[in-house]
């Protein structure tokens, strides 16, 4: 087959195409085509039978390509300039890191500057304001590794929780975790700068400012800040608050984190209850007859709350689903009360009284309290059937998946866990609150229990879903089956 064509103008080369097309030969793409060639590629020859079909095909191309279709590449000088990716990271981790330093040099000096008498109060003052939003940032950032972790296996969150495709990634929880690192702590540092150096009044508005603008965001009805995951957020506490619906796996997985939360909640309300009362930056609330002082007694019923939430959810999922297994869970969140109001006797009844009596049973509830909730945890949440799939993989997890199914793994998520339910009952405890060091601490070795918590309890749910939808799949392959296999009334 010989092939003439004479080449003027990119019409003419669009024909050639088309007659090409026409014969079974290939198609070169228009000269606008984003498939032509990538950018700083050489073009492709074809081959068209014969020698003569090779000559014309150069000639079209060289004829067919237009100063336009040459993409200018960057100067080297503005490539050269450009910092990669890594040293950016790099550089914002030294700024971070710097700034750490800055911030902990300044709270350093300023409580230094301090009487040694009301140095404990101040820092104890300090720690009360800005614990629960320290401790939910901790959450957050530890949140973001479950999402990532979520990410890198098989595991759908999105479907769990019923997301939708606006959701946060991890990459988005983190950021917003980084931001939350640095504000936090500068207006911490603020506050101790300014109290310090004789500014009371100054000082007292920085703990304000910080959680107006925190309540300000959550609220923002415009359509910044992730406006649909915040309104996911607020409308699932609502429903943890009001369980007048069904309840979905996101409400008792949020009311579960509350639980674990529950001192950060009592903290925050001590703390809006002095700004409301204008009590920041004084040692007023430190006597016994003070609205926000330790003999509160709202402290025990904002520590309970969680537990009574929790409560409810199980009563309600029993109505709904008649399953008995709902009151053994809602029995467990009962087990949280007595441990709450007997410690916040010590503050209503006489030492002996207390130490005689009210102590052990104190002491009795709290060790049923966390065995009944260790037991619950590793039987009835993560589904370890009494602890045999630490011998059995044939089946990985999510966990020994990703470790390779490493036994110690369960060994370890199963003792920390029973360690530290035996230490939730101190931050639990109303008469321990004011060594808030160690508090903090155990609050903050809560909040990574619940982080073990999170892979086997989403794991276990994914699990359970996964092997529902097999079940429905084969009863409807099953009957497909037997109406294939079913006689036929028609005659042939």
């Amino acid at each position: 087959m010989v092939l003439t064509v004479t080449v003027n103008n990119s019409i003419q080369g669009c024909k050639v195409s088309a007659i090409k097309s026409m014969f079974g030969s290939q198609v070169i793409p228009p000269n606008k085509s984003p498939h032509l060639r990538k950018s700083g590629s050489r073009p492709v020859v074809f081959d068209l039978d014969g020698e003569q079909g090779n000559t014309e095909m150069e000639g079209l191309l060289h004829s067919t390509e237009p100063s336009d279709l040459k993409i200018p590449s960057l100067p080297i000088s503005t490539a050269a300039i450009m910092p990669s990716p890594i040293l950016l990271w790099r550089f914002k981790v030294l700024l971070f890191f710097l700034w750490g330093v800055f911030c902990c040099k300044i709270g350093w000096d300023s409580v230094m500057r301090m009487s040694v008498n009301l140095r404990d109060l101040f820092l104890y003052e300090a720690f009360l304001y800005y614990n629960p939003l320290l401790l939910v940032t901790m959450m957050v950032w530890l949140w973001g590794v479950n999402l990532w972790v979520f990410a890198q296996s098989t595991i759908s969150y999105a479907k769990i929780f019923d997301l939708d495709q606006n959701h946060l990634t991890h990459r988005e929880i983190w950021k917003v975790a980084t931001w939350m690192t640095i504000i936090v702590p500068i207006s911490m540092t603020a506050y101790l700068y300014l109290y310090s150096h004789g500014e009371v009044s100054l000082a007292a508005s920085q703990p304000v400012f910080l959680y107006c603008a925190v309540a300000l965001i959550l609220i923002f009805p415009f359509d910044i800040f992730y406006l649909s995951s915040r309104y996911y957020l607020l409308r699932t506490l609502w429903r943890i608050v009001f369980p007048l619906q069904a309840i979905t796996f996101s409400d008792f997985f949020l009311a579960d984190i509350l639980t674990s939360m529950s001192k950060v909640l009592s903290d925050l309300e001590r703390s809006v209850c002095r700004m409301v009362h204008r009590q920041v930056a004084t040692i007023a609330w430190f006597e016994a007859d003070s609205v926000c002082g330790s003999h509160s007694i709202g402290i025990p019923i904002i520590l309970v709350l969680p537990y009574i939430f929790r409560l409810f959810q199980c009563v309600r999922q029993y109505k709904d689903t008649k399953e008995k297994t709902a009151l053994f869970n809602a029995l467990k969140y009962s087990t949280a009360v007595p441990v709450i109001f007997l410690s916040a006797l010590k503050y209503h009844v006489l030492p002996d009284r207390w130490t005689d009596f009210y102590r052990p049973l104190w002491l009795l509830s709290a060790v049923l309290n966390s065995l009944y909730s260790f037991y619950w945890d590793v039987t009835r949440d993560w589904d370890l059937s009494c602890f045999t799939r630490i011998f059995k993989f044939n089946k990985p997890s999510l966990c020994s998946y990703l470790l390779h199914g490493r036994k110690w793994v369960y060994f370890w998520v199963i003792g920390s866990n029973f360690i530290l339910r035996l230490a939730w009952t101190y931050k639990l405890s109303a008469h321990l609150r004011h060594n808030y060091l160690t508090v903090f601490t155990i609050t903050a070795l809560e909040m990574v229990r619940r982080f073990q918590w999170v892979f086997f309890r989403v794991e276990n749910e994914w699990t359970k879903m996964s092997s529902k939808s097999n079940l429905q799949l084969s009863e409807i392959s099953s009957e497909e089956k037997d109406k294939l296999l079913a006689p036929s009334d028609h005659n042939v």
